[in-house]
């Protein structure tokens, strides 16, 4: 099983970036496609952004394409999502997860606690 701890999220003002970080325990992180999801109250678990084994293939979702961007970095086993322009209504807890590449939460077998992202207006 991995372990993923995520950092970064707090109180951001609209239009403002932050850089969320997911740090994963296992290795070979390699293994693992990596993914960023949000779910904001009362609402779904959204995709947000996808990216694959060797960060050669990355995915995001049409609401934050251009303003938000997934990396890794596999030699400290972490994963990051770079978020720009944001928006009160991107509010949510925001979430790492591992698995397969693709969109779908049920692909991911592994799943960070999560933290909150809260964008003032």
């Amino acid at each position: 099983q991995v372990q993923l701890v995520e950092s970064g999220g707090g109180l951001v003002q609209a239009g403002g970036s932050t850089r969320l970080s997911c740090a994963v325990s296992k290795n070979p992180v390699t293994t693992y496609s990596m993914a960023w999801f949000r779910q904001a109250p009362g609402k779904e678990r959204e995709f947000v952004a996808a990216i694959n084994w060797n960060g050669e293939n990355r995915y995001h979702a049409d609401s934050v394409k251009g303003r938000f961007s997934i990396s890794r970095d596999n030699a400290e086993n972490m994963v990051y999502l770079q978020m720009n322009s944001l928006k009160h209504e991107e509010t949510a807890v925001y979430y790492c997860a591992a698995g397969a590449y693709g969109s779908n939460w049920h692909e991911y077998d592994d799943w960070g606690q999560g933290t909150q992202v809260t964008i003032s207006s």
